[in-house]
């Protein structure tokens, strides 16, 4: 938990938002406490983990969407950053990106997954998920206002190669 605990929270803000996403994250290593035991020795464990992050995800937009939250009074729209120095405005931007172009993004250039590991969650090739990840930051350089050039990924992260791949 220690060693991954920051990554597949970055994930669960990336694809849930701030709301939602510590929810998930404990009910991810809830759920990885359980199974721990059973899995293979040469797992990725940060691979593994990110994949129950993101049926945990799937699960929470799933109950969201069954129950209605009223509210007596709407409140007023964010300043743009919160006092704990999360950017509202790219929370904004991410949460507007299509479903997989988010996780895509999320999964590759939050959590260091190679594109490999990010085809083996969202479903799909590396390829699609290459792709997926170029037009979400494509789009976000053009709708999120801080927007810069991304970070790299992690040496090792690119297309899984180094990781299994070709030789």
């Amino acid at each position: 938990m220690a060693e991954h605990g920051a990554t597949v929270l970055r994930v669960c803000r990336a694809v849930l938002g701030p709301a939602d996403a510590d929810d998930a994250w404990s009910e991810t290593f809830l759920a990885a406490i359980k199974a721990y035991p059973g899995l293979p020795e040469d797992a990725n464990v940060e691979a593994w983990l990110v994949t129950i992050a993101h049926r945990k995800a799937i699960d929470v937009t799933r109950a969201a969407a069954r129950h209605a939250v009223p509210v007596a009074d709407v409140p007023e729209g964010p300043s743009g950053q919160r006092a704990d120095g999360r950017d509202l405005d790219l929370s904004a931007a991410l949460a507007a990106l299509p479903r997989k172009q988010r996780e895509a993004v999320a999964y590759h250039y939050l959590a260091g997954l190679p594109y490999q590991a990010v085809a083996a969650v969202i479903g799909g090739t590396a390829v699609a998920a290459r792709r997926s990840a170029a037009d979400g930051i494509a789009t976000l350089r053009k709708t999120y206002p801080g927007a810069a050039a991304p970070s790299p990924a992690p040496a090792g992260a690119g297309d899984g190669e180094g990781e299994g791949g070709a030789r």
